[in-house]
């Protein structure tokens, strides 16, 4: 069987803080490892996402400044869209600054909230500029395994009883440095402040992303191993750094 996945990145060039478009490039190679096609459509200010068309969604980080500049575009142009496709089943990744805005709203140090689109039952706040910022390495446990990666960010978010934690912080602050979550789920999409890239320092969670969103179109896949060697050595090597401090 040809097995394909059509993705849509949302605002590639405003929305690529610290190289998440490490996440995009991670899941090409691991497609074209296995003989999958995948195909990306870069959506960006005016343009509109069809529910249909899309097997995963991906938004990246962005400063408060960019967080601006997309946030009627991403409410008013694809919110609807976007939401309906998380409702039928597609999968979603969003980072950092993405992850804030798919949830309820974001309260910056200064100026008006931002309205999220309310996938996650979360908000953010954040403390003041004279708040120390959430930076540094981080290990999770998540789904019996581990996922490493490296945060900052000024906001904390808060979890609602409609939200679950994508993961168990060990080591760092993820969503508020207070309750231990990292991240948020909800059905196939996934908030999370990892940057790192989070996927090439992460092979299994990966993958984990890539068989969601096969399995929309196909129902289950089962994926063909690959030689993750060097994936595996940045994974451990991340989790040596952030654990030595």
């Amino acid at each position: 069987m040809n097995l394909s996945i059509r993705l849509a990145h949302l605002y590639p060039k405003l929305m690529n803080l610290y190289g998440d478009r490490g996440n995009i490039i991670c899941l090409r190679h691991r497609c074209r490892a296995r003989g999958i096609e995948l195909t990306v459509d870069e959506l960006d200010l005016g343009d509109r996402l069809d529910p249909q068309a899309y097997d995963l969604i991906f938004i990246g980080g962005g400063q408060d400044r960019e967080q601006r500049r997309i946030v009627r575009d991403l409410i008013d142009v694809k919110g609807e869209a976007i939401r309906q496709a998380v409702e039928e089943g597609v999968a979603a990744l969003a980072v950092c600054g993405g992850y804030q805005l798919f949830a309820r709203y974001y309260r910056p140090a200064v100026g008006e909230d931002l309205p999220g689109l309310g996938i996650f039952d979360a908000h953010t706040e954040h403390p003041g500029e004279d708040v120390a910022r959430c930076i540094g390495n981080v290990v999770a446990d998540w789904d019996g395994g581990t996922l490493a990666g490296f945060e900052n960010h000024g906001g904390r978010t808060y979890l609602g009883g409609g939200a679950r934690p994508l993961a168990t912080v060990r080591t760092g602050y993820g969503n508020n440095g207070v309750d231990k979550t990292e991240g948020a789920v909800y059905k196939n999409a996934y908030g999370t402040y990892l940057h790192g890239s989070l996927l090439p320092k992460n092979p299994r969670f990966a993958d984990h992303v890539l068989r969601l969103a096969l399995r929309r179109r196909y129902g289950e896949v089962e994926l063909a191993p690959l030689d993750d060697a060097l994936e595996e050595a940045a994974h451990a090597a991340a989790i040596r750094v952030a654990t030595s401090r």
